[in-house]
């Protein structure tokens, strides 16, 4: 077994582990790389057919090839599909040329993710973040509890030793269950690679720019790189010392921009 079948099998793993333990479950696509592959990993966990719903946290700020993307394949992979915004708080103007970066994330994402939860009643949701990611993202586990105001506490986090995961969340918290946390963004991209996997068109060069990483086009810039391929990426990614998020505008107005912004419930 390589290392890219291991990495499969242990997330398959957590996916099935989270839908034996949770009926109310979904599925978190950002339609970035790293959800689109924990799609394709769960439709693998399933035979092909997802038997919960994707949720996509709509700010009204994407990319048009983000919503391009995500109609086309959501259509062809024949996927539930709950889109939410926060349409009070646009309707209030609320939107990154209105206020800070903080409280733009937290009103339009983790807001409006709140709001969804409580109404769908989720008991957990599946979400495609990597340790390598993000520092404040190290400290994050598989199975991840939220408390009854939807925050994590960081700093008392329950330990997953030999595998063995705290699958089951208290009657006032839900869980964030993160099966792709082993992985690295090398690791996802030779498993695009060789899975031949769909991505938005955002992540291949055009006029020597392209996105590393993808969200609400008011908080990310493209990077110098001519890799308009799969195998392009592989190659520069395999010599790259630039961090993966060094274009998000989150990470660059604080060190701890993004450890309140999960504090407070981000994804």
């Amino acid at each position: 077994m390589n290392i890219l079948d291991e990495l499969e099998s242990k997330s398959i793993y957590v996916i099935r582990e989270a839908y034996a333990q949770f009926k109310k479950l979904a599925l978190l696509w950002s339609i970035g790389k790293d959800s689109t592959t924990l799609l394709w990993l769960a439709r693998k966990a399933f035979f092909g057919k997802l038997p919960f719903p994707l949720l996509h946290i709509d700010t009204s700020y994407k990319f048009p090839e983000i919503y391009d993307f995500r109609d086309k394949y959501s259509k062809e992979f024949g996927l539930r599909l709950i889109i939410s915004q926060n349409e009070e708080a646009l309707a209030a103007g609320m939107g990154p040329e209105a206020s800070d970066k903080l409280a733009c994330c937290n009103a339009l994402k983790t807001q409006a993710l709140k709001m969804t939860i409580a109404r769908e009643k989720f008991e957990a949701l599946l979400l495609g973040i990597r340790r390598d990611e993000h520092g404040i993202r190290a400290k994050e586990r598989y199975f991840s509890p939220r408390d009854s105001e939807f925050k994590w506490n960081y700093k008392d986090q329950p330990p997953e030793l030999w595998d063995q995961f705290k699958s089951s969340a208290d009657d006032q918290t839900h869980l964030r269950v993160h099966p792709l946390l082993h992985w690295t963004e090398i690791d996802i991209w030779r498993y695009i690679q060789r899975e031949n996997i769909p991505v938005c068109p955002l992540y291949f060069a055009k006029n020597g720019k392209r996105y590393r990483s993808i969200g609400c086009h008011t908080c990310c810039g493209p990077i110098d790189s001519q890799a308009d391929t799969i195998d392009k990426i592989v190659e520069e990614l395999e010599t790259t010392t630039t961090a993966e998020r060094a274009g998000r505008a989150q990470d660059k107005e604080s060190a701890y921009t993004m450890q309140k912004l999960r504090a407070l419930g981000y994804m």
